[in-house]
């Protein structure tokens, strides 16, 4: 893991689609942490892995540090640091030639990452992993919002 601030996050849904929300935790280099959560009254569980990170680093602005950022979602991780490339290419198709679901978080999720030094580490969610718990419990917090 590099040095400087670290970003945990997490998206939830109740339903796909349902009642969504997501959380994030960010350390800065100082230990210092910081809880953000947001949701959403209909949304994918997709969008809300995506709005954790995008939230996330809208937070932490201008930052030149390194920033590593953990997810529990494969889809981010490897969407951001692989498929991207080839959407963006293929005028934001996927190799079946269908339109890229959530292009516009990954759109301003690209804008976000661009020229940043950024680590990104894949966790398996609902084990243990102390951050990733308080992401998840952030964001099904912001799903009982929605809920009643």
């Amino acid at each position: 893991m590099m040095s400087g601030i670290r970003i945990f996050t997490d998206g939830a849904c109740s339903g796909n689609p349902g009642p969504g929300g997501w959380g994030a935790v960010i350390v800065n280099d100082d230990g210092t942490e910081r809880e953000l959560s947001g949701g959403e009254g209909q949304t994918t569980n997709n969008r809300m892995e995506l709005m954790a990170v995008i939230e996330a680093l809208k937070y932490t602005g201008a930052v030149e540090g390194p920033i590593t950022i953990t997810t529990d979602s494969v889809y981010v991780k490897d969407g951001i640091t692989k498929w991207i490339f080839n959407w963006q290419k293929n005028n934001w198709k996927t190799a079946s030639k269908a339109p890229v679901k959530n292009q516009d978080l990954w759109k301003e999720l690209l804008s976000l990452t661009s020229g940043k030094k950024i680590q990104w580490d894949w966790v398996r969610g609902h084990t243990g992993h102390p951050e990733n718990e308080r992401c998840d419990c952030l964001a099904r917090g912001e799903i009982l919002r929605f809920r009643y």
